[in-house]
């Protein structure tokens, strides 16, 4: 799956339903604007990015009231705009887009991360020890690049309506010392803090747990406000985050988060856990 926007697929989902509830095939409406059957259907997916023009074109043939087509238009317009991430696409995959794009959308984050501190509460320090210590040689000022790339992201966090994000980490991460002792203590404090914050909670697998259902790698589930957005899983795979949308895929990825929480601490257990890992620092 490779979404443009999760308002494209809102406007396209309510283009097909003010359609249908006209009463009208792709091929009746596409005859009536001048247009063809695989541009509506494109629109309608989200494959293709419809102009505010066609929006108001298509829901005046659909006689929707004036309301909702000055909405539609809006949301249309809304769509075509970038997000601050677009501006770094030379630097990342199109699969990592694909995911800021939605994981920007999402109104509820579960992470679960086994090697590492989840991206969305890791500090600037230890970020950049992952990039300097990742598969590929990087200048400095990409290193730094990437660096602002993942703050943006953490920036929704403390927004005025920011996400529901639940954490989950693997202990074995949080005893690795990435960066050295000095970053490694500066990065627990940092968790510590933020599992202050009223949306954010952080839950620590210990190592008694043993082998778990999320030992393999990690995983985020994302869900959405809108009814008609589906829940969405990513995985994290050597090419970059895989979104996956298949109903029995989410099942799975649903079914390993909830085991997950299971074996971990509770959120005061967690705590007490950083405390004592910083402490041994």
């Amino acid at each position: 799956m490779a979404p443009k926007s999760f308002r494209a697929r809102r406007l396209g989902i309510a283009l097909r339903h003010a359609r249908e509830a006209a009463g009208l095939t792709l091929e009746q409406a596409a005859d009536e604007i001048n247009s063809t059957r695989s541009t509506l259907s494109r629109y309608e997916n989200a494959q293709t990015m419809v102009s505010p023009a066609s929006v108001r074109a298509l829901l005046t043939l659909y006689k929707r009231p004036e309301s909702e087509m000055d909405d539609m238009v809006a949301l249309a317009k809304e769509a075509r705009k970038p997000g601050w991430w677009v501006s770094y696409s030379y630097i990342l995959d199109r699969r990592t887009i694909d995911f800021i794009a939605v994981e920007a959308e999402a109104t509820a984050i579960a992470n679960f991360e086994p090697s590492l501190v989840p991206g969305l509460l890791q500090t600037p320090e230890y970020i950049r020890a992952i990039m300097r210590g990742g598969p590929h040689t990087l200048r400095d000022e990409e290193v730094e690049q990437r660096v602002q790339i993942r703050i943006g992201r953490q920036e929704r966090l403390k927004e005025t309506d920011p996400p529901i994000f639940d954490a989950i980490v693997d202990e074995g991460a949080l005893l690795r010392p990435v960066g050295g002792e000095a970053v490694m203590a500066a990065q627990l404090q940092a968790l510590l803090k933020m599992s202050e914050l009223p949306n954010v909670t952080i839950q620590v697998v210990p190592l008694k747990a043993g082998y778990h259902r999320g030992t393999r790698g990690s995983l985020h589930i994302l869900e959405f406000a809108d009814p008609e957005d589906p829940t969405l899983a990513s995985v994290e795979t050597v090419a970059g985050q895989l979104i996956l949308d298949r109903p029995a895929d989410l099942r799975t990825c649903a079914k390993i988060m909830e085991h997950l929480r299971a074996v971990a601490l509770s959120p005061a257990e967690s705590r007490d856990t950083i405390n004592r890992l910083l402490k041994g620092l």
